[in-house]
């Protein structure tokens, strides 16, 4: 019986990553609960993994290791968005020191039975990475040696480099990778050494430049037992690389998948990519992992206001106040005269009078006095700033500290304790102190032994390290490119650059249908479908009319509908309705909503070849189910031109006819039973 039981979907989350880069932070807590526009970076990996159907999560730590538990203990009990339909397990190593390690201590526990998502709890992704999960299955019936499908994104940023980027040859046809190179950052090529055998041992190669790697990945039951047998496998570069070299000795290959554009995923690996990031989630292209979609309760916690302005009905905080790209968390206070653009305001912050607030992170519990400047920074929680403090040029401030009043810092890493800083041989380092606590942290070193992400391909190990710091984030696209181009390329750029932007209307639409697809394939509670409904439509500021609109519409939009199985559209309809009915019930009560109903008809008409061919008998559905009424239909009718929608009169004239005679029976009926009451009576 066991070969009939279901494969469950099972998930490795690594949540140690990057502790070197988010110093002084990584210091006194998990770099995985880190929060990110005040929801944490290990929520949002779990909600990813949840979106993509996973059932089973072992997330791995071995720093902070109760933290951790508390943390997913606490998003049970509170019902998080991903605890439902997923189980999460808490495992780790005091012995693990790298990603290898902890590779090798899930394959001695022997937790995975099948293929599995590894994914870092430092990655944001809206990606539904079932399809890809399935693209592996097949890869791996096809080629036993598949040990893993790497998933990389294409960028569309032109600001600077995040350590994230990736140079790899892949062959066109299989997507078998042969070649990869993570990208130097501050640092442009002019030019790339590619081994020749992987053109000449291959006939068509693909080279991509312009790639992010989220550190997502498709793995088989043998990748584990790949980097148990092969102990210098310390990081997952590590991996690539071994098996690229030894694919013969090792009898294992390496495969690629690539996200599509309209999806967004990006590791949150430094300082850099934590403001990038941010902005992106702010600006919506992380949709719907945005601050009023309820990310992590399933509740709006915010209200959105134009100008991508997130605040808290628990904020006090003036609107003019704010400028742009600004979220402000329940309990938090600003005071007058202040102004903040582009910055992420915690729980329970006080901002004085007359600060500047421009691509700040402000953490929970917050203090900042008044009359203060602060730009670039990332400010840690219980923190107290006093008055007329300058504070620039990406400073991190760690928990609790209390800079003094008239405090000028400029890339300054500032840690509230004196014994935080040690060498490689354990010994404590002596902190210059600009109050009682508030000292500099030195953040250049010879090198990071416990950083599981070094890597020489990235900054040779003789090279200063320096942990990357925030800055005015600068588009780059007048520098000259790191790549050459022929003239014959300029036309496709120009069009690149000038895409004009969606509108509003086509947005909403847009998300609509997600929610819809996405909740009749999961079969989700109705109530939260309405629920991001009525988020997007405050988003775009949509009126009734408009929703009832394009409610229809994103029905009739759906793939299942537009493509249904055998050409059969109206069981696709009575399956979407029989799915979603309530939610277009939520809208369509009225007579004038029923109108709109059948006004979104004509678009579909126009856009669904198989629609139309049956429409007379979708509006008999619709009828039928007490979506639409009779007189809704008449008015609809007569409104229809004689010569635009003459097709459209026709294939509903019989339908019109019969309703008509309906009427009339039963008009007849009445009276007959008006007559039958008067004869009784006499």
């Amino acid at each position: 019986m066991s070969q009939f039981q279901k494969e469950i979907v099972q998930a490795v989350l690594i949540a140690d990553n990057n502790v070197w880069n988010f110093k002084p932070l990584s210091d006194e807590g998990s770099t995985a609960l880190l929060p990110l526009v005040n929801v944490s970076m290990l929520d949002y990996a779990l909600i990813a993994l949840n979106r993509s159907g996973v059932e089973e999560v072992f997330v791995y730590a071995s720093l902070y290791l109760q933290d951790i538990r508390d943390h997913i203990k606490q998003g049970i009990a509170t019902y998080a968005s991903w605890s439902f339909k997923m189980t999460v397990h808490v495992i780790g190593g005091e012995g693990c020191r790298c990603f290898g390690d902890a590779m090798r201590d899930l394959d001695a526990k022997a937790l995975i039975r099948g293929n599995f998502i590894l994914l870092g709890a430092d990655t944001v992704t809206n990606a539904d990475l079932r399809p890809v999960l399935e693209q592996h299955k097949r890869m791996a019936k096809f080629d036993k040696g598949a040990a893993a499908t790497l998933v990389f994104k294409e960028s569309t940023s032109s600001t600077g480099r995040t350590g994230n980027e990736l140079l790899i040859a892949v062959d066109k046809q299989s997507t078998r990778l042969h070649y990869h190179q993570r990208l130097r950052m501050n640092h442009k090529e002019t030019r790339y050494q590619i081994p020749l055998d992987v053109f000449l041992s291959n006939s068509c190669v693909t080279l991509h430049h312009n790639l992010l790697d989220p550190q997502i990945a498709i793995g088989s039951p043998s990748m584990l037992s790949l980097f148990s047998d092969n102990f210098d496998f310390q990081t997952r570069d590590d991996f690539v690389r071994g098996l690229l070299i030894n694919e013969e000795l090792l009898d294992s290959r390496i495969y690629v998948s690539l996200l599509p554009s309209a999806q967004y995923a990006h590791k949150v690996n430094n300082w850099l990519s934590y403001q990038l990031v941010s902005r992106d989630i702010i600006s919506r292209w992380a949709y719907p992992l945005v601050p009023d979609m309820g990310v992590y309760k399933l509740q709006q916690q915010y209200v959105f206001y134009k100008d991508n302005i997130y605040k808290s009905h628990d904020a006090n905080v003036s609107k003019v106040a704010l400028q742009e790209n600004v979220v402000v968390q329940a309990g938090s206070h600003v005071d007058t005269g202040t102004v903040i653009s582009s910055s992420v305001v915690g729980s329970n912050c006080r901002i004085g009078k007359n600060c500047q607030l421009n691509n700040v992170f402000l953490m929970a519990n917050v203090t900042i006095h008044d009359n203060c400047q602060l730009r670039h920074c990332v400010i840690g929680p219980d923190t107290v700033i006093n008055e007329n403090c300058v504070i620039t040029a990406g400073c991190v401030l760690g928990p609790k500290c209390v800079l003094p009043a008239n405090t000028n810092l400029a890339n300054t890493l500032v840690t509230h304790s004196p014994n935080t800083q040690r060498t490689e041989e354990n010994e404590v380092v002596d902190l210059e102190a600009i109050g009682p606590k508030a000292y500099i942290v030195s953040d250049v070193t010879t090198g990071d032994p416990d950083d599981s992400d070094a890597d020489e391909e990235v900054i040779p190990s003789a090279t200063t390290l320096c942990i990357p710091k925030m800055s005015e984030i600068q588009s780059q696209s007048n520098d000259v490119s790191d790549y050459s181009y022929s003239s014959d390329d300029d036309d496709d750029d120009e069009s690149r650059v000038a895409t004009p932007l969606p509108d509003d209307t086509n947005i909403f639409l847009s998300e609509v249908i997600d929610s819809l697809t996405r909740g009749f394939r999961e079969k989700s509670n109705p109530d939260f479908l309405i629920l991001e409904i009525n988020s997007s439509r405050y988003a775009y500021n949509m009126s009734l009319k408009e929703v009832n609109f394009n409610v229809v519409k994103a029905v009739f939009g759906m793939e299942s509908i537009i493509e249904p199985a055998n050409n059969n559209v109206m069981m696709a309809i009575n399956a979407a309705f029989k799915q979603l009915g309530p939610v277009v019930s939520n809208y369509i009560k009225s007579e004038d909503a029923m109108f709109d109903c059948l006004k979104a008809l004509e678009d579909i008409c126009e856009e669904n070849e198989l629609v139309r061919e049956k429409i007379s008998q979708v509006v008999h559905y619709l009828y039928d189910k007490d979506f639409v009424s009779e007189d809704a239909i008449h008015a609809w009718y007569e409104q229809l031109d004689t010569v635009e929608h003459a097709t459209l009169r026709q294939s509903l004239a019989k339908l019109v006819d019969w309703l008509n005679q309906s009427s009339e029976e039963d008009d007849d009926d009445d009276d007959d039973d008006d007559d039958d009451e008067g004869g009784d009576d006499d």
